[in-house]
């Protein structure tokens, strides 16, 4: 189970006109954004990377205006392969990593699987990755899960964190997914 004290919310590439022209782009943005309110609001640690900034353009604002600090700007497809990524991994003391981001088959999955070959658990947030097709965001959430990376939903993740209807930031989660 995912908890509190031990998750941390990595968010991948959500920028520029890729955003706009995954599959199912508005779903994937808005629950990409819930989910990093909620982290906010639960004290839980976000890792936001960016491909390439220079070329792809910055995370969309719907993201960005809840964000605090910088990006870590990647040319990798997989974070991991990033020093300064694998330094904030490192520094955040977490060992479970909720993905949420694009393109599914390609950056989110490198990253999840390299995260879990550093014996981390990892959960991707299914209605919150996508590719610039169907067919791709299915075969890399099938991917992950031949792996056992385990797909979530933004809603069941969020009420696995809290746990209880008398957490404390209950009713602040509850209007963000209502």
């Amino acid at each position: 189970m995912f908890t509190v004290e031990r998750a941390c919310l990595v968010v991948i590439d959500v920028q520029g006109k890729l955003a706009q022209i995954v599959d199912e782009s508005e779903t994937v943005i808005q629950n990409a954004s819930k989910l990093v309110q909620a982290m906010k609001a639960l004290n839980i640690p976000i890792l936001w990377l960016e491909q390439i900034p220079s070329l792809l353009g910055g995370t969309t604002l719907e993201i960005s205006q809840h964000m605090d600090g910088k990006p870590i700007a990647k040319k990798a497809f997989s974070a991991f392969n990033d020093e300064a990524f694998k330094k904030a991994v490192k520094e955040s003391g977490r060992t479970q990593f909720i993905l949420t981001g694009v393109e599914n088959h390609i950056c989110v999955y490198q990253t999840a699987r390299q995260l879990q070959e550093q014996g981390l658990e990892v959960e991707v947030v299914a209605d919150a990755v996508s590719s610039r097709t169907k067919a791709n965001r299915e075969i890399g959430l099938a991917k992950m899960q031949a792996l056992g990376i385990l797909p979530t939903s933004t809603e069941m993740i969020l009420y696995e964190l809290l746990q209880t209807a008398e957490h404390p930031h209950f009713k602040t989660i509850l209007k963000l997914v209502k």
